[in-house]
């Protein structure tokens, strides 16, 4: 009944209502605009799903390069160690020879009296013992009438009196200084003139 009561003001309200134009759109075919939305909310979901991915990616990658990282860290440390223990094999097996001319000049130095054919073997393994270490990268740090320099040399004792060309000069040493392929391993004990 309420149906026949709308007089011709409530068509006109009627026909601006919004249920009429949904049933307007339900009826009319879907156009690109209703495409592109669709597509907008598919492209939403993407990047969502697409950042997932790749941080499922640097995740995985991540933690490979830890892994990989304690790998080289547990290899350089086993290295390391055995290094240590290891490390004096090359110059040990190279002064060996000389440890056996000792032993046998001081079986030879039994059986003569002669001091001078001792102190001839004596020289003779000294100059071979010198000649591995140079070639293990050992040398001797000069200090007769050397400047004074305190990277390669300790000052024990200064000298007064010696003249202007003397002063700052290394006069005597009462240790050798050595060197391990250019880093001081000990330095020389001088005396330096004042």
């Amino acid at each position: 009944m309420a149906e026949k009561d709308i007089n011709i003001e409530d068509e006109e309200t009627l026909d601006e209502a919004p249920v009429e134009e949904t049933d307007k759109e339900a009826e009319e075919p879907t156009t690109s605009e209703d495409t592109e939305a669709s597509d907008k909310e598919a492209e939403e979901q993407d990047p969502l799903e697409k950042a997932q991915q790749e941080a499922a990616d640097l995740k995985d990658k991540w933690l490979r390069s830890v892994a990989e990282f304690e790998n080289y860290r547990k290899r350089t440390l086993k290295e390391r160690a055995e290094l240590i223990l290891n490390g004096g094999e090359k110059f040990i097996t190279a002064i060996l020879p000389v440890l056996d001319d000792m032993e046998r000049a001081i079986a030879n130095g039994e059986k003569t009296d002669d001091p001078e054919v001792l102190r001839e073997g004596m020289t003779l393994i000294y100059q071979k013992f010198m000649k591995t270490l140079e070639a293990q990268g050992v040398s001797k740090i000069d200090t007769i009438d050397a400047d004074f320099d305190t990277d390669v040399h300790e000052a024990v004792a200064m000298v007064p009196g010696m003249g202007d060309d003397k002063k700052g000069k290394v006069i005597d040493y009462l240790q050798q200084g050595y060197k391990l392929n250019d880093k001081v391993i000990r330095h020389a004990k001088v005396a330096v003139g004042q």
